[in-house]
């Protein structure tokens, strides 16, 4: 578990840096869920996202959808939102913040 844990954190921070971030749908358009930020977003057949859905028990029927990795609900401080990384309007994010299903790229 430890090791599958490392692995998935070290796949994780590769992603991060190596992943664009797209920008798409203002974020007011984001009905379903708070808008996340997540460090990266690929394909649910991407080589990055498949194991971890796998792990989980996750099956998905399209392989084409979005997901979020290392996501977390975006703060609104003011009139101000912070995302470093890709915010995102995402179906599902039941799962603790690992992953969020269904994304669609949101400008703050």
């Amino acid at each position: 578990m430890q090791f599958k844990l490392a692995f998935v954190s070290a796949a994780l921070a590769t992603l991060a840096v190596a992943t664009p971030a797209p920008r798409g749908e203002p974020a007011s358009s984001c009905s379903t869920a708070p808008v996340q930020c997540c460090e990266s977003v690929e394909p649910a057949s991407s080589t990055a996202v498949a194991p971890i859905l796998a792990s989980i028990g996750v099956v998905l029927q399209d392989l084409n959808v979005l997901v979020g990795l290392t996501c977390s609900p975006i703060t609104v401080i003011g009139t101000s939102s912070s995302c470093s990384a890709q915010a995102v309007c995402c179906e599902d994010n039941s799962h603790g913040g690992l992953i969020s299903i269904g994304c669609v790229p949101v400008t703050l």
